[in-house]
């Protein structure tokens, strides 16, 4: 049988992609978005976003659908998601620099974590806390770093502070539905998104980019929204929306050491200081560990599933051997083995 801290390192290694593909697409955006409305920015990256959802979708038989009662939480995370957090990221892009709005993202990870322990009663040690006590304290440094460059700079830093608010919010609403097709759910949030961000690009009669410029977000969207919010999807199902926002954490240093070699001299003290809090709290929350004894109640629900992890014993003729997915009942069972908050671990303590 195959180990049961599998589905961990598959998560974080998929949470990593997810973030490799986010990060790079910051300095991006600021590139290709310069002088380009915040609406009709996001509205590209968003309709790219749409585009690969579209190429995504599998069969019912190989990934759940989405169901009738999901429509209401994609509707939230399209506005959050999709809508408000590209929009603030967009405008302040516009108003501060690339490397320290990269590291700023990294309070997505804190946001996340927080909602996810609300809402989801996940667990938090005191490793856990004292990473996101790191990574807030960074997040600070580099406001107070960037508020003494003028007030353009601070609102900046406010903007980037309001997208991680809200894609924290939408990374703890997707858990509702990571065990949906990522195809379909992507195609749905990035659809409700374009349409919401197109409607009050056209109310602020925003002007449309050239052709350059419009397909360069379009790309952008594609690979840094689309295929990441997919890996991100696949992570979350494995590893829990807590470590997946925290793994995905390591995104913007990688959207920071892209800023730089495309030419941000905007690097300081206040920066570097910042930026080296951060990766402290991501380097401590990576680090933990839990495993206990746990009960797993009688439990009936639907999500694409392989036989080998312990958790799924029911039987077919034949066995299939690939992931699959289909309604199936889990048999009430007890034992102890290192976990994270999946769908399968939503046990109290």
């Amino acid at each position: 049988m195959r180990s049961l801290n599998t589905p961990a390192l598959q998560g974080g290694l998929l949470a990593f992609l997810a973030a490799t593909l986010f990060g790079i697409s910051t300095p991006l955006v600021q590139r290709m978005g310069a002088g380009v409305g915040a609406f009709s920015t996001a509205a590209l990256l968003y309709a790219g976003a749409a585009w690969v959802g579209a190429l995504m979708r599998q069969p019912a038989e190989r990934e759940a659908a989405l169901h009738k009662q999901d429509w209401r939480r994609i509707g939230w995370m399209a506005l959050f998601g999709a809508g408000l957090g590209p929009v603030a990221m967009a405008w302040g892009l516009q108003h501060t620099s690339g490397t320290s709005a990269s590291l700023m993202l990294t309070l997505e990870a804190v946001f996340t974590a927080l909602l996810a322990r609300s809402l989801y009663g996940e667990v938090m040690d005191h490793r856990v806390w004292g990473a996101m006590a790191l990574l807030f304290a960074g997040g600070i440094v580099l406001i107070l770093d960037r508020g003494a460059g003028g007030s353009n700079e601070l609102l900046g830093a406010l903007a980037v502070l309001a997208a991680t608010l809200s894609w924290g919010i939408d990374n703890t609403l997707s858990r509702g539905v990571a065990d949906r097709d990522p195809g379909q759910v992507v195609l749905a949030k990035s659809a409700l998104g374009v349409a919401l961000t197109c409607v009050s690009a056209w109310v602020m009669r925003e002007p449309w980019p050239d052709w350059p410029a419009t397909l360069g977000l379009l790309l952008i969207g594609a690979t840094g929204y689309g295929l990441s919010l997919k890996l991100y999807l696949l992570a979350q199902r494995a590893f829990g929306a807590a470590r997946t926002g925290s793994v995905f954490a390591f995104a913007p240093f990688i959207g920071a050491v892209l800023a730089v070699a495309l030419g941000d001299r905007s690097m300081s003290w206040g920066v570097v200081l910042g930026g080296s809090l951060m990766l402290l709290g991501v380097i401590l929350h990576l680090v933990e560990s839990h495993g206990h004894e746990h009960v797993h109640e009688e439990l009936v629900h639907e999500h694409a599933h392989v036989h080998d992890d312990g958790h799924h014993t029911h039987v077919h003729d034949p066995m299939p051997q690939e992931a699959h997915s289909h309604p199936h009942r889990h048999e009430p069972i007890r034992h102890a083995h290192a976990h994270v908050p999946d769908a399968h671990h939503t046990h109290r303590h």
